[in-house]
């Protein structure tokens, strides 16, 4: 029965690059085959074994020095790498080689500190025991140098080989041999004569591999190799590491990299005795000089003590002359310390007196920003409190604008009528448009077409009864009254829903704070007024910087306007110092009072009444005018106006930008009615068709005093307002252009004298020229 297979196993340590397997005709002597022709493999294995493990171990030289004896003790062991160990096993032996002896080593020096010497004597002596060329060296010498023994070939063992025996002594074979041996193989490999006794020392066949497009070629292909450079080095390329993406297994990485850390460390610290002794020797064989330094301490010696001089016995002299010298210096350093001393208690008597100040400080500071912190936030509601109302108050004063304009349209519309049919009674009628077809609404109603001389006849029926029911009531003024009836009146209806517009739009007014429950809302007296005089009172030289009189005034104005919201100012007779908040920002400019005075000083905001004035009620009084608020026509209104101009101008100067707002306003309103007539009576004078008509004489009349009335009221403004925006210009337009052309129409009746009352009344530098000799 056949032994069983005998597997050779290896730890392999790394995976090794794969060839392809060839069948290769080794060379075995005559006596490796009748070996193997009588004994079986695994008799061969258990010999090569027992061979290996009885072989002569080589002595170990050191690296520095002499040889050991074996058995006299542990052996120093040098640490080398694989690269070194393969380098050593790929030398020659020495005993298969022409090695150069020890003794033709270069002479070194006794001492670690000198050189080689080379004489002539050893150097022709050296050069003759050198070999010429490299020597040979026999295959089985190589085997046995190999520690590492491929026992997976396929290939059979051909020889025990005397590991322990003279390598020189084996004998090449014979090529009989070795062809008889070929033979063998070749007939054990086809299955012929005995193919059970052949054993394959591979575990797989060569048809179980791929053999690619090239079977009988040795070359190995990159893609046919099982594994590559990244599987041979994974361990040096971290081609083996995985990605860790748990918390757990994170966790645990990091705890491994720590300890191979610690690890590196702890191998970078640790110091071995045995390679540091070993580089020491390293060192000194090559000629470097390495000063041992010998950490035994050296051994005292006795030394005797030395004997003190003699020294004379002290005297009294000096003595005391000592004593004297030393209480002088204490006495020179207690005075010194004694100046410090005091020094360093005004010092610190400063020092007090520094911090109690910085502490009144920091505690100023801190009131200071606690104040202005309360004081930012409440003027923050305030600004959303304005945000609020401000709006609704601008949209009433809006309404009460279209009330005035509305009111003076109806009149300037009235007076505009009474002109026309004055200028038609003298001057003659304008054409009358054709007859148009009728117009219906969009109820189907018919519109009805205006008539000219109907609604003339009814104007003029209406003007009559007027002048009745007025000279009723002043039968007096009966002569002086004809012609001026234009001014600002409206009829009875008119003027009651007026009234009831101007009731509604201030109750309007009041129940914009209706909703209103804080009192330093409603009263800024008790908000403004409060915080910015404290603020002015405990911070003055920050609210002068900021200029907080006038931060006040601006938000002060909402009080301001919603009070006067309403307001007439040339038919209420009030001042301005009858208003609340007149008083209010008064007192709010003297803060203090002297003893004997009976007005208070002024603040260091100065008069904020005039700011006031400045920023809210003249443009509000400029839109009034502008309007409808103001009518030339009327001389009771010129006055009120002249009164509340020169009451503005006591707390605004004249020569101020706002202060001429006030000018320009009124000499617009002025300058728009002149236009407006002589816009009109150009369209007559351009017919000039007059007709017999008895009431052309009193109807040229009226034109005149109305325009000698307008006149008079613009030569008024004009002796206030001085001949600012060109008002004396304007007052020679209306007499050259509206009044003379008129009364040469008429003028023996009526206008010659009209002319002469103008030329009185305008003063030598308006007159003009042609018509003061022509009335000579």
């Amino acid at each position: 029965m056949a032994e069983p297979a005998v597997t050779f196993k290896k730890n392999r340590s790394k995976r090794s690059q794969r060839t392809r397997e060839a069948v290769v005709d080794a060379e075995i002597p005559a006596e490796a085959a009748e070996e193997t022709r009588e004994d079986s493999p695994s008799v061969l294995a258990t010999k090569l074994k027992n061979k290996l493990k009885t072989r002569n171990k080589p002595k170990t030289t050191l690296s520095f020095g002499g040889d050991e004896e074996e058995g006299s003790g542990d052996v120093f062991k040098i640490k080398k790498s694989n690269l070194s160990r393969k380098i050593a096993l790929s030398k020659p032996s020495l005993s298969s080689s022409n090695v150069v002896p020890s003794r033709y080593e270069p002479t070194l020096a006794s001492q670690t500190n000198q050189a080689p010497t080379y004489s002539a004597a050893y150097l022709s002596e050296l050069k003759a025991a050198t070999p010429s060329s490299r020597p040979k060296i026999a295959e089985d010498q190589a085997f046995l140098q190999d520690d590492d023994i491929e026992m997976s070939q396929p290939s059979s063992i051909p020889e025990v080989v005397d590991l322990t025996g003279d390598v020189n002594e084996a004998s090449i074979p014979s090529d009989a041999s070795i062809q008889a041996a070929k033979q063998k193989r070749e007939r054990l490999k086809a299955g012929q004569n005995g193919g059970d006794d052949f054993i394959s020392l591979s575990l797989t066949k060569r048809e179980d591999y791929s053999q690619g497009p090239h079977p009988d070629s040795r070359l190995v292909r990159e893609e046919d190799e099982l594994g590559d450079g990244a599987d041979e080095y994974a361990e040096f390329t971290s081609a083996q590491d995985r990605i860790a993406l748990g918390r757990k297994s994170r966790k645990a990485e990091a705890a491994k990299r720590r300890e191979q850390m610690n690890e590196m460390i702890i191998d970078a610290e640790e110091h071995d005795e045995e390679t540091m002794e070993w580089e020491q020797e390293q060192l000194r064989r090559g000629g470097h000089n390495v000063e041992i330094v010998s950490e035994k301490p050296q051994k005292a010696t006795y030394k005797a003590a030395p004997i003190p001089t003699s020294t004379p016995i002290p005297t009294l002299s000096a003595a005391i002359s000592r004593l004297s010298q030393s209480l002088t210096t204490l006495t020179t350093s207690h005075s010194q310390n004694t100046s410090s001393l005091t020094t360093l208690g005004e010092e610190e008597a400063q020092l007090e007196k520094r911090e109690t100040e910085l502490r009144g400080m920091i505690a100023k500071a801190e009131a200071k920003r606690s104040w202005f912190a309360a004081f930012r936030e409440w003027v923050e509601s305030v600004a959303s409190f304005l945000d609020e109302k401000f709006p609704q108050l601008e949209k009433l004063e809006e309404e009460q604008l279209s009330l005035l304009q509305e009111r003076y349209d109806m009149i300037t519309q009235r007076r505009r009528n009474d002109d026309e049919d004055d200028l038609s009674l003298f001057l003659g009628s304008l054409p009358v448009a054709p007859q148009q077809e009728e117009q219906t609404d969009e109820l189907g109603r018919v519109i009805p077409q205006a008539n000219p001389e109907a609604a003339r006849r009814d104007r003029q029926t209406a003007r009559k009864s007027r002048r009745t029911r007025r000279r009723a009531q002043n039968s007096s003024q009966q002569q002086t009254e004809e012609g001026f009836s234009t001014d600002s009146s409206l009829p009875p209806s008119d003027a009651s829903d007026y009234d009831i517009a101007l009731q509604k739009l201030r109750t309007k007014g009041k129940d914009i704070l209706s909703d209103v429950k804080a009192k330093d809302f409603k009263d800024p007296k008790l908000g403004l007024g409060k915080w910015f005089g404290e603020w002015r009172e405990k911070f003055g030289d920050v609210y002068t910087g900021a200029w907080g009189g006038l931060g006040m005034i601006s938000a002060w104005e909402f009080w301001t306007r919603l009070e006067m919201l309403g307001w007439s100012p040339l038919a209420d007779s009030r001042t301005l110092d009858a208003y609340t908040w007149y008083l209010a920002i008064h007192d709010y400019s003297r803060p203090s009072q002297a003893d004997g005075e009976e007005e208070p000083e002024l603040g260091p905001d100065g008069d904020l009444v005039s700011g006031m004035i400045s920023t809210a009620i003249i443009p509000k009084l400029c839109k009034i005018i502008e309007r409808g608020g103001f009518d030339p026509f009327s001389s009771k209104d010129v006055r009120r106006l002249i009164d509340l101009v020169e009451e503005i101008e006591a707390s605004v100067p004249r020569t101020e930008l706002k202060f001429g707002l006030i000018l320009k306003s009124v000499h617009h309103t002025f300058h728009a009615v002149v236009t407006n007539t002589e816009s009109t009576l150009s369209t007559y004078l351009a017919l000039n068709n007059p007709k017999f008509n008895p009431e052309a004489i009193p109807a040229r009349r009226r034109f005149l005093t109305r325009q000698y009335k307008l006149l008079t009221n613009l030569l008024r403004w004009r002796k206030y307002a001085e001949d600012r925006y060109g008002v004396g210009l304007l007052a020679t337009t209306i007499v050259e252009r509206i009044m003379i052309p008129v009364a040469e129409s008429g003028w023996e009746v009526g206008g010659e004298e009209s002319l002469r009352k103008v030329v009185a009344l305008l003063p030598g530098e308006l007159a003009p020229r042609s018509l003061t000799l022509k009335l000579r």
